[in-house]
């Protein structure tokens, strides 16, 4: 390591593999406007943080194209953890992002984070049948999926519904 050289901390990484399961392979660059937003608030330059993202794309098992070989052991530890808990390790990126912001999870995406909190969808009558407090869980699959159904290739996003692998209407409580 370098003399002027920091390591890297766990929040600094959960906050970069929030990034990354809201960006597709070709975003993972210094340029990405959310990379460097990401890289001002953890103090880092947008080409560390571009680096990570890279690195954890080398983690990733579902890419074809793969990132840099020289992950650290803290990076697959994190990248364990969030393969393991996802929805845990990524509300936790979700609130260090809003601390970082001097805001609110809530604030930040406009929901009410204590109905997310509890693990149970909750439908709610509009113009349309809406999840709430899905936002953050549609974006990331959304993400994953080029913004195409997985099984039927539809890119329009107004007809795709992001869904759990367990059928919600049999377990309300995986949210």
């Amino acid at each position: 390591m370098k003399e002027d050289q920091k390591l890297w901390t766990r929040d600094q990484l959960i906050l970069v593999i929030n990034l990354y399961s809201k960006l597709t392979f070709g975003q993972l660059h210094q340029r990405n406007p959310a990379v460097i937003d990401l890289a001002n608030l953890i103090g880092r330059t947008p080409g560390a943080v571009a680096f990570k993202l890279v690195n954890y794309a080398s983690l990733d098992p579902r890419l074809e194209q793969k990132g840099m070989p020289n992950v650290s052991n803290l990076d697959k530890e994190v990248w364990h953890e969030y393969m393991i808990n996802w929805d845990e390790i990524f509300i936790q990126g979700e609130e260090l992002l809003a601390e970082k912001k001097n805001t609110t999870i809530e604030k930040l995406y406009n929901i009410d984070l204590d109905e997310y909190k509890e693990k149970e969808g909750k439908d709610v009558q509009r113009s349309v049948k809406a999840r709430l407090n899905q936002e953050i869980f549609r974006a990331a699959v959304l993400t994953n999926f080029d913004n195409k159904c997985c099984i039927t290739g539809i890119a329009i996003t107004g007809l795709i519904a992001a869904s759990h692998i367990a059928p919600w209407s049999r377990d309300k409580k995986t949210g």
